[in-house]
């Protein structure tokens, strides 16, 4: 088992010991990642909600809300009827058992397509988003859609965490990246970060290009030996690159 930590106890201990028995596809690397710019925000005063689109049974979700300050809450939105209906039980049940406080976690069952900012914001109480998983329909159309719906709530030093990046098996969703990057100029790549097989692909860290130099240091010496040294050519800058096994392809 690969040896990567968050540095906040309670999201490591989950992670070292039930990460891997709730249901889910997330990689105990990313969710470590993750979990450490949870624990970033939290010491720069970044307060908020955490917000994911896509949950199905908790498993990522329960390591972001672990790492919650006091009154913060984490808000998970799906539809909850794949493979069947039972699954938001299920979700609810694995936050209970794995130490998310039932006032902490709320879950909304909703197609995030018929939801607007405005209902978001009125869902999160007014309060800012300081964390988003997007992890929902992988389609151009529909990660459009929740990009534009959580970025009027986003924290000036909020991070937007984008799951299965570079599939193969869904190459266009990444067209709808850039897309928003260009009508978004003020965003920026932060990190790429691969998980255990690149089948499986890579999540995209993004936030505001003000905000970069408060994650980026603390990614390069929490993560050093996981850096590729090339780092993701952006063609106007260089974003971090983060994966278990950082290596050329070699010369055969």
């Amino acid at each position: 088992m690969l040896d990567v930590a968050s540095g906040y106890p309670a999201i490591d201990l989950y992670l070292a010991q039930s990460y891997e028995r709730v249901r889910g596809m997330s990689s105990r690397f990313a969710a470590a990642i993750c979990g450490h710019l949870i624990r970033r925000q939290s010491a720069l005063g970044v307060s908020g909600e955490f917000v994911e689109i896509g949950t199905f049974e908790g498993r990522f979700f329960i390591a972001m809300a672990l790492g919650l300050e006091p009154g913060e809450k984490a808000l998970g939105i799906d539809r909850f009827d794949w493979p069947d209906a039972g699954v938001e039980s299920r979700f609810l049940a694995n936050c209970a058992a794995h130490g998310v406080a039932r006032d902490r976690c709320v879950s909304w069952k909703v197609d995030s397509r018929e939801i607007t900012p405005a209902e978001l914001r009125e869902k999160l109480g007014g309060r800012p988003v300081r964390f988003v998983h997007i992890d929902g329909h992988h389609s151009r159309d529909c990660l459009i859609n929740d990009l534009e719906l959580v970025a009027p709530l986003l924290h000036r030093d909020g991070i937007i965490c984008l799951d299965d990046m570079l599939h193969p098996g869904y190459p266009m969703i990444t067209s709808a990246v850039f897309e928003y990057f260009a009508r978004h100029p003020e965003m920026r790549l932060l990190c790429v970060v691969d998980r255990e097989d690149i089948v499986a692909a890579a999540k995209f860290l993004i936030c505001r290009g003000e905000s970069l130099g408060l994650y980026e240091q603390g990614l390069l010496k929490a993560f050093s030996r996981f850096h590729y040294a090339l780092n993701a050519d952006m063609e106007t800058y260089f974003a971090l690159v983060l994966t278990p096994r950082p290596r050329l392809a070699e010369v055969s």
